[in-house]
């Protein structure tokens, strides 16, 4: 709990759901990570050595950022994720435009390969069993009901375009968070872990260097 802690607490950058796929004020987020790279000695201009990190490739998240603003978010039963799904059919896992994935560099996520490129990530929420979705549908970045060829949040998606599905390993949070929030923890020079933390939960898959 106290590498989770004081992850949280420098990653406090999270969301908004209005009915979490509708447009609102819900703020735009970024998490990024660097991988694959390594320190090295260098002489700066001045003559002194310096430490700089070199050779890295950026893994980005771009996703809106709901708030939880007092509401029950997940549901029971039948009516688990109804309200965050919003009839969709799945949760965009932030809010507005579609949650993003660029990376820079192969990636293996929860033991599944994934090319570098650019990519639209859901989450299948099903009662203790959600399952990470990246895609290779094209976000609208602005809302365009004629737009067919896009999609807006996780209205219109298709399991056809699915890149990838994993499972999350799911850990209960020790308070609530208000902001939905994605991010990185155990980083290392290879592999990292990929969070979401929302209210009470934390949802994890990890990633690692592909080739």
């Amino acid at each position: 709990m106290k590498t989770l802690f004081s992850v949280l607490c420098t990653v406090l950058l999270a969301g908004v759901v209005t009915s979490a796929q509708q447009a609102g004020s819900s703020p735009a987020g970024t998490a990024e990570v660097e991988i694959g790279g390594k320190w090295e000695t260098q002489t700066g201009p001045n003559g002194r050595e310096r430490q700089v990190y070199t050779g890295g490739k950026w893994v980005t998240i771009s996703y809106g950022r709901p708030l939880k603003r007092g509401r029950e978010l997940f549901g029971t039963g039948d009516a688990y994720a109804t309200k965050l799904n919003a009839g969709a059919p799945v949760w965009r896992a932030g809010a507005n435009v579609s949650t993003r994935l660029k990376t820079e560099t192969p990636l293996v996520i929860g033991g599944k390969p994934l090319p570098a490129g650019e990519y639209t990530m859901f989450i299948d929420l099903k009662p203790g069993n959600w399952t990470l979705i990246v895609s290779s549908h094209k976000p609208q970045m602005t809302y365009d009901p004629n737009n067919k060829t896009e999609i807006w949040g996780s209205y219109g998606y298709d399991p056809k375009s699915d890149v990838l599905r994993v499972p999350m390993q799911l850990a209960d949070i020790p308070f609530s968070l208000e902001e939905l929030t994605w991010g990185f923890s155990e980083v290392t020079d290879k592999s990292a872990v990929l969070n979401l933390w929302w209210d009470k939960v934390n949802a994890s898959v990890p990633i690692t260097l592909g080739s």
